[in-house]
């Protein structure tokens, strides 16, 4: 990504162009016609391209490869040159987005300064690729539990690597987040991270899409495998991909090349792929979603991303941190939680995860005052899930405020009087049942105040 390509007919040029270049600290490629330009650039994408007009044994000139670049690669500027020129032609290269022409022979000093701004403007547009590609929702590595700890350590250790990725978890748990991460931190950090919704992929248009295709209408349109040349290509929820589509996958895999739909030419592979997935892949399999061999070609290293369930004790910190994201980057109202907010939070059932509590402080900011500490009233009200596991106990919001003792004595009075109800109000029972003395239940029952009617209609 940070080469420059000489595409010259004539070796005496392109090699002097060269020279120049890496004496001023460049790297260089070389082409001497336009087919192996194409094979290059496809390949690993360049800084910024200088390009003759006229090229001989070629099927394409100067213009049609500066037309393919301005749509397939519109970060990378060209520079013209030709010992042809003339107005028209100058006027014509800039027309179609060239960044400047020069006319053979060239002065050195200012073929050194054009490329100096071409390689200056290549850096702003790579960076602006990049950060649009790169949008992040709020990085949601932030916590201190050990799931957490771990989890990071993971990530760190996978950053920086070159292997395939496989990230699992609930929906809202952080998936993409980890994709970013390992993005951000890996060596190709500077290349672009190409988004694949899989989700939203259609099975007639899905191998295109990835891929790329050749129509005598439209021309050469290019894929995201093209477009993630020398990044990471992320496939978001991997499991939707169609399966005629998993297929031609597992085979640019094997091959490391691809061909484009209708095209011929055989393009290698220089992208790094993350998957992401929410469903059981082996489920998948096993009912005939989803191909074990490509499963077991993408899950090279396996990353697993806890539920905001399994990293309770994060919460009043992400909840914090999106309070201050959402202060500094939408311009909504600096509040923090009380004490009772927070454990609120913490007592609440999160079937949505981080994306359910980042909602929630959103709403609660757009919605609520515009100062002041964020009450417990403000937070909505706790609705366990169905899915709560049996062995799960999720707190009430009243109880979630209690003080432990408080809590201990509503839990057993609650308990003690359900029992013995089940049991018609028989003591003896009802003592067995819940591994007490009959004389200790007695006094437990006093102590708390609680009353059982029996079939006979006695206390």
């Amino acid at each position: 990504m940070n080469d420059i390509l000489i595409v010259d007919d004539e070796r005496d040029i392109r090699e002097l162009i060269s020279d120049i270049l890496v004496d001023e600290g460049y790297s260089t490629r070389l082409a001497a016609n336009s087919g192996s330009a194409m094979r290059q650039m496809r390949e690993h994408r360049p800084m910024m391209l200088i390009l003759d007009i006229w090229l001989k044994d070629s099927s394409m000139d100067g213009i049609d490869i500066l037309k393919f670049v301005k749509i397939n690669y519109p970060e990378v500027p060209v520079v013209i040159i030709s010992g042809h020129g003339n107005i028209e032609i100058a006027v014509a290269a800039i027309k179609q987005g060239a960044f400047d022409f020069i006319e053979k022979p060239f002065n050195l000093d200012q073929l050194i300064v054009t490329i100096r701004r071409a390689v200056e403007v290549a850096s702003l547009r790579l960076e602006n690729s990049v950060l649009k590609n790169q949008y992040r929702e709020p990085l949601e590595l932030n916590g201190q539990s050990a799931v957490y700890k771990i989890l990071k350590g993971n990530l760190d250790k996978v950053a920086k690597s070159n292997g395939r990725v496989l990230i699992t978890g609930q929906y809202g748990s952080g998936k993409e987040t980890a994709a970013r991460y390992i993005h951000g931190n890996s060596n190709r950090s500077n290349a672009p991270m190409i988004l694949v919704n899989c989700d939203a992929l259609l099975a007639e248009t899905a191998d295109s899409a990835l891929f790329g295709i050749e129509t005598e209408v439209q021309g050469l349109e290019t894929g995201f495998f093209e477009k993630a040349q020398g990044g990471i290509l992320f496939f978001d929820e991997i499991g939707a991909l169609p399966l005629s589509t998993q297929s031609r996958l597992l085979r640019a895999l094997v091959d490391q090349y691809f061909v484009r739909v209708d095209g011929s030419e055989k393009i290698k592979i220089n992208v790094r792929i993350i998957s992401t997935s929410a469903r059981d892949l082996k489920h998948e399999i096993q009912i005939g979603n989803f191909r074990e061999e490509l499963y077991h070609r993408l899950n090279v290293v396996s990353i697993s991303i806890p539920s905001l369930e399994e990293r309770r004790e994060d919460i009043p910190l992400l909840a914090e941190y999106f309070l201050e994201e959402f202060n500094q980057k939408l311009n909504l109202p600096k509040r923090s939680l009380t004490e009772e907010a927070a454990a609120r939070l913490l007592s609440m059932a999160w079937p949505g995860n981080i994306r359910q509590l980042r909602n929630i402080i959103e709403r609660i900011l757009i919605m609520g005052p515009h100062h002041g500490l964020i009450e417990v009233d403000e937070l909505p009200k706790n609705e366990v899930s169905n899915k709560v596991a049996d062995d799960q106990l999720i707190l009430s919001d009243s109880v979630s405020t209690m003080s432990l003792r408080d809590a201990r004595e509503l839990f057993e009075r609650e308990y003690l009087l359900a029992q013995i109800n089940r049991f018609g109000g028989n003591i003896s029972r009802t003592a067995k049942f819940v591994g007490m003395e009959r004389s200790a239940l007695h006094r437990k029952l006093k102590s708390l105040g609680v009353v059982s009617v029996n079939k006979d209609g006695g206390e």
